[in-house]
């Protein structure tokens, strides 16, 4: 800006605050000074909007997987807008590849800052509820589609390009803020709002806090939501590691808030404040500075009764205003890039809708293909029966949006077919139609799978089977089974493509069945995806990213927080139906020449060479796992510490390298209350899952 501009625009700004050129900090001194008692006590909720000083707040929207605009979760604020709808959480966390993730992250950002800053919309928000830090330790739990998986590394990784997509790269201003969801150890839906997460203070630092705190301090995540559990007895809400841990160690400055009606059920589920006073008070006390409860009359009470200060309010709203002024809301529209909205609604564009097809074939996770059953030659084939209830339309969870258009299985297969197969296809065996259709037809697709709304409303599920928000599953068997086997007997080349939210034990299927995709709800590219992988023309390379048990009976108790009795890949005692990491390809990978050096600061760097031996051009995941020979504490069997998404062509290598910190291999110290390097050795993994491991050396580090 030009000197004779700047100076004519400080002219204009009648309080300190409104100087873009001033550091955030006075800005907020400022602007928290001007501030009356009672403006501040309204700007403890979502939309920090003062009018008499002409600030205007901007307010929270939803988009776990796109920014969610519409039904079925009711998130339209007034009409449905369509935007782009990518898989769900875990399955954009089954593609493996960080870069695009953040990619997808980003085309949310632009289009959630499009509708706020368009004319012709101006809605919604930029506070993005995005993404879900959560680790699914349990495939029981309710909202597991909304995480990442079971790993803390990979989940950290995975929230880390999440947030770094919504917020961002200009070095002064946020596309959007990035809300992680929800601090902390949040994975049981059954009492939710009265139980409590217990595990030590290792299992705090080293596993249920790693996705928070990498997303915190590495993507620099401007926001979190807090959980509605306890941890250790102590609400989330009012927990000290709020502003020990998130604030004093991991630097957060940023906005914290509660979960939606959170403040009342401290006080009536919890039972831990006698009354909502106390409880407003203490909630803000602890760092939170935004309310997703009717806050007012009690934190009026609060003040008024001494339980709270003015200044305990500046504190808490000083984190919700830093991300008002990094996001621009004080600034003259002029000087934010992204205040200029564009005339074309992105979600309409060729480049968002490529991107939604990309997401949704690289999730594709091929679980069993014998005998190469897959891919399907259409040239050989005259007629195929595609059933079940998955088939025919895309689902959509609670957290979705309304996408502008959305291809089901079925209407992939046929777009993909053309005429030159006949497609044909029954929703369910009622009438002894679909095992007709199968007997008639050269292969039967079973498109089987959950409802992620559980097939009702909030509130409701329709079978023990199904999971989603307030629901944990009470059964992981596959509902569809007995039409599995009806099909299978009418049609023994009946393949099946599971559509679901989280694991199921489909063991009958992985028996006798010839082959079997995964695939999640919620993208609007979802048929495509499944056609594309069907016949061949993507190689799928999707890979799981929990461990699916084959029944319950291999699990810990539900309310089992200590996951060294048996939760995940890290401490699994069971022979699992499918392991952490696993997927197949249509062709072969080849692993060769390990590389491991000891590199600086403890830490160790490796590579290794690996070669695509098949005839088809495909994707590997090269996953990197490390296990502790010489420790002085217990840890876990293997852990992950990096990987790889490659492509490679037949015929081809391509050496892959990794770069341990390490700061990864190091354990929490209850002693001194700190991170520990141990001098010792390393035993090092490379594979294609954990399961599956090609080549392994050890490196003696040096802390």
């Amino acid at each position: 800006m030009k000197k004779d501009q700047k100076n004519q625009m400080n002219k204009a700004f009648s309080h300190p605050f409104q100087d873009p050129d001033l550091g955030i900090e006075e800005r907020l001194s400022n602007l928290l000074s001007l501030m009356t008692l009672e403006e501040k006590i309204r700007c403890l909720g979502t939309v920090p909007s003062v009018p008499r000083l002409g600030v205007v707040g901007t307010g929270h929207v939803e988009g776990l997987h796109g920014l969610a605009m519409g039904e079925p979760g009711g998130w339209a604020q007034g009409y449905p807008v369509p935007t782009t709808q990518f898989c769900q959480a875990i399955g954009m966390a089954e593609t493996w590849d960080t870069a695009l993730i953040q990619r997808a992250g980003r085309a949310e950002g632009l289009e959630t800052r499009h509708l706020w800053e368009s004319p012709k919309y101006k809605r919604g928000g930029l506070v993005v509820r995005a993404p879900n830090a959560d680790l699914g330790r349990d495939p029981r739990w309710g909202r597991t589609e909304e995480c990442f998986g079971e790993d803390p590394f990979f989940n950290g990784s995975m929230a880390c390009a999440m947030t770094r997509g919504l917020q961002g790269e200009h070095p002064k201003y946020l596309l959007t803020a990035s809300l992680l969801k929800h601090f902390l150890a949040n994975s049981n839906e059954d009492l939710r709002s009265s139980t409590s997460s217990d595990f030590d203070e290792r299992l705090f630092h080293e596993y249920y806090s790693v996705p928070f705190r990498m997303a915190i301090r590495e993507a620099k995540a401007n926001g979190y939501m807090a959980a509605y559990n306890a941890v250790n007895s102590v609400p989330a809400h009012v927990h000290p590691v709020l502003k020990e841990v998130t604030m004093d160690q991991w630097g957060h400055d940023g906005l914290i808030c509660t979960d939606g009606g959170a403040m009342n059920s401290l006080f009536s589920d919890h039972k831990y404040y006698p009354d909502l006073p106390m409880t407003a008070a203490a909630i803000i006390k602890a760092g939170i500075g935004q309310f997703l409860d009717k806050h007012a009359e009690p934190t009026r009470a609060a003040l008024q009764q001494g339980l709270l200060t003015e200044q305990d309010v500046d504190a808490s709203l000083a984190g919700v205003f830093r991300v008002m002024i990094r996001l621009g809301q004080l600034d003259p529209p002029e000087l934010v890039p992204y205040r200029v909205a564009s005339e074309e609604d992105p979600w309409d564009s060729e480049a968002h809708r490529a991107l939604a097809l990309e997401v949704a074939q690289k999730s594709v996770v091929l679980l069993k293909n014998d005998n190469e059953t897959l891919p399907l030659d259409p040239k050989r084939l005259k007629s195929i029966a595609v059933i079940g209830n998955n088939a025919d339309e895309v689902f959509f969870d609670w957290y979705s949006g309304t996408p502008p258009y959305a291809v089901s299985p079925l209407e992939g297969i046929k777009k993909r077919l053309g005429a030159s197969v006949q497609v044909r296809f029954a929703k369910d065996d009622q009438d002894g139609r679909a095992v007709a259709l199968a007997k008639e037809s050269d292969v039967v697709i079973f498109c089987a799978g959950n409802h992620p709304t559980g097939n009702h409303g909030w509130g409701k599920i329709d079978s023990p089977m199904e999971g989603k928000e307030a629901f944990d599953r009470q059964s992981i068997g596959f509902r569809q089974e007995e039409l599995a086997k009806a099909l299978y007997r009418a049609n023994p080349n009946t393949i099946l493509v599971l559509v679901s939210s989280f694991p199921i034990a489909i063991n009958w299927a992985q028996l006798h069945l010839p082959a079997i995709l995964h695939v999640t709800h919620n993208g609007q590219e979802l048929g495509n995806a499944v056609a594309g992988a069907l016949f061949g023309d993507i190689n799928p390379g999707g890979r799981l990213v929990q461990t699916w048990p084959r029944s319950l009976e291999q699990l810990p108790p539900m309310m089992d927080y200590n996951i060294r009795n048996g939760r995940t890949y890290m401490y699994f005692k069971h022979e699992p139906l499918y392991p952490f990491g696993f997927g197949l390809s249509y062709t072969h990978f080849s692993y060769a020449g390990l590389k491991i050096a000891k590199a600086d600061q403890g830490g160790f760097s490796a590579s290794v060479e690996v070669s695509n031996a098949g005839k088809r051009a495909g994707d590997e995941v090269v996953q990197l796992y490390v296990r502790h020979l010489d420790s002085e504490v217990e840890r876990p069997g293997r852990e992950l510490k990096g990987f790889a998404r490659i492509s490679i062509e037949p015929g081809k290598k391509q050496r892959v390298d990794f770069r341990v910190k390490g700061s990864d291999l190091a354990y929490w110290n209850t002693g001194n209350k700190n991170w520990r390097s141990e001098s010792g050795k390393i035993k090092v993994m490379v594979g294609a899952s954990s399961s599956d491991i090609r080549a392994e050396g050890v490196v003696h580090v040096e802390a």
